[in-house]
């Protein structure tokens, strides 16, 4: 666990409950016998490295199954304090009504001159992340591709599948994305 102040963290394409996406992702086929197994294991990895007063940052496509279930029994589970930057298959509408985020956004930028960061859940051409982060060369961290690699150097890629099923810390997203 890590010893730094107001820890952020990013995790993506969890896909509590969804059955198919073990057919679908060759490394959680690999590692999962059913989704309760799979559910367990990320709950686990995702309380064992956030604490409670910890942001983190779902970079979409949470669940894939009964939403209510998900708001009830999985979500009140996962520590931290919790933001989604929407996927392809997040309900909006239900989220907000549940108020299950601190904040719901379509996209992200951390403009720090050295880490000019956009966060996004698909991976995003060149061209607009360095008009998003009013900088050349900027990095897309995102989702959405599961087991693939990342379209480019400048893509880093926080599905769970790619980050041994647990949260990644920021500082370890600038290391991996040395400028």
């Amino acid at each position: 666990m890590s010893t730094i102040k107001n820890d952020i963290w990013f995790i993506s394409d969890t896909h509590f409950q969804h059955t198919n996406i073990l057919k679908y992702s060759k490394s959680r086929a690999a590692l999962f016998n059913n989704t309760k197994q799979m559910d367990e294991v990320l709950i686990d990895n995702w309380n064992k490295t956030i604490k409670p007063e910890d942001k983190v940052y779902h970079l979409g496509d949470v669940t894939f199954g009964s939403k209510e279930y998900y708001a009830d029994n999985i979500h009140p589970r996962l520590n931290g304090k919790k933001r989604l930057i929407v996927g392809n298959h997040d309900n909006i509408k239900f989220f907000t009504e549940r108020n299950l985020f601190q904040k719901i956004m379509l996209w992200r930028v951390f403009n720090d001159p050295e880490y000019p960061f956009l966060f996004s859940h698909i991976p995003v051409l060149q061209k607009d992340i360095d008009e998003r982060t009013k900088q050349p060369n900027g990095v897309n961290v995102h989702g959405h591709i599961h087991d693939d690699l990342s379209p480019t150097e400048n893509h880093f890629c926080v599905c769970v599948e790619q980050i041994s099923f647990k949260p990644i810390h920021l500082e370890e997203i600038k290391k991996r994305t040395k400028r």
